[in-house]
């Protein structure tokens, strides 16, 4: 499918007496769905994972022809640099972008996650279905709940130990951590493989998604041993895992790290207002989205999950028109401040623990 034409932008609805618009979403969605930017763009995946593949295909030959040798080492990044790419596929697959069906969303997800970076598609699809359902909210958005970071002054208030000494100092630690995350990424897929948790009823799915890490893991440890010394090897992966995870932080961190927290006990918010109040958008041209895998729309990208990656873009002056006639902020910042807003929230959040210290 071609390119879809610029869109053209509509009103919105009149308000009512008490001052709301009257379903504050259905509108926006007619807008998008009659200028077909749900509409599947499967050229433009097919095109752009054969690429993808054949990048990941070129580092593979030439760690291979490079062999023994330090060297080698460098060809760490751009494994990364297209690892990450990888996972976007896979997340987008996760989210039906790519297929018209489930079965080939999934095959894509299994082969994109499992397969090629050694992640579970059903552990993050789990995860990331429920951030979508819930962005930000303490209780039920699992990027958020208490883990190496927290996110609320109230969490930090219960922190104990070691973990109090990292919240006071999350804000700094944050980039630094973000390098382990992307082999915390592959320890949580095993965990739920070998758990068990969730899978009562997906024995068959189950196996294919242990079998798809195993051949993961095997390939990747046989190649990297095939070309050089163990512990070479063990440098590269290093390398290779650290960039990858600080990559795909360096990504998400910007989304919602920040905005607004939804009050549990305060007034239940539409979709519309819980996906664009919640989130943050990165500007930025081509190099921005291609490195950002699109989810620099990420507040198009949470209003229209499905929407294919190309037409996030294209979307984007429908929803900030939209929610301007609605009276609702829409977050849009550069890069570098987007990482000094979640940044200065981490801080603040640690801040009563490290004034404790000094009393």
């Amino acid at each position: 499918m071609s390119p879809s034409p610029a869109p053209t932008i509509q009103r919105a609805p009149d308000q009512t007496a008490a001052g709301r618009p009257e379903g504050e979403f259905p509108p926006l969605l007619r807008q998008i769905r009659g200028q077909g930017l749900l509409e599947r763009r499967r050229g433009w995946y097919a095109t752009g994972m054969t690429v993808n593949a054949l990048a990941l295909a070129a580092v593979v030959a030439g760690v291979l022809v490079a062999g023994d040798t330090w060297w080698t080492l460098l060809l760490a990044v751009p494994l990364a640099l297209f690892s990450t790419r990888t996972a976007y596929y896979g997340h987008d697959a996760g989210h039906a972008q790519i297929a018209r069906t489930r079965r080939y969303n999934r095959l894509l997800g299994l082969v994109h996650g499992n397969l090629l970076i050694g992640m579970s598609s059903a552990w993050w699809n789990d995860k990331h279905n429920r951030h979508h359902a819930n962005p930000n909210h303490l209780d039920k958005d699992p990027d958020v709940g208490v883990g190496v970071m927290v996110w609320a002054e109230h969490q930090a208030e219960k922190r104990v130990g070691f973990g109090r000494w990292l919240t006071r100092h999350q804000a700094r630690l944050f980039f630094p951590l973000l390098l382990l995350e992307g082999i915390a990424l592959k320890v949580a897929s095993v965990q739920m493989v070998l758990s068990g948790d969730g899978w009562e009823r997906q024995g068959r799915a189950r196996t294919t998604e242990a079998l798809l890490l195993g051949a993961h893991f095997a390939g990747y440890a046989a190649l990297l041993l095939t070309a050089m010394s163990p512990g070479k090897a063990v440098v590269f992966a290093l390398i290779h895992q650290a960039l990858f995870g600080l990559h795909l932080g360096c990504v998400f961190a910007p989304n919602h790290k920040g905005m607004e927290i939804p009050d549990p006990d305060g007034e239940r918010w539409g979709h519309l207002r819980r996906q664009v109040l919640t989130s943050r958008n990165v500007r930025g041209g081509l190099v921005t989205d291609w490195l950002m895998g699109g989810l620099n729309y990420q507040i198009e990208h949470h209003l229209f999950p499905s929407m294919p990656r190309p037409h996030l873009r294209l979307a984007r002056p429908l929803v900030r028109h939209h929610c301007r006639e609605l009276g609702v902020s829409y977050a849009e910042t550069g890069l570098l401040d987007s990482y000094r807003q979640a940044l200065g929230h981490m801080h603040r959040v640690g801040a009563p623990l490290r004034a404790a210290r000094r009393r």
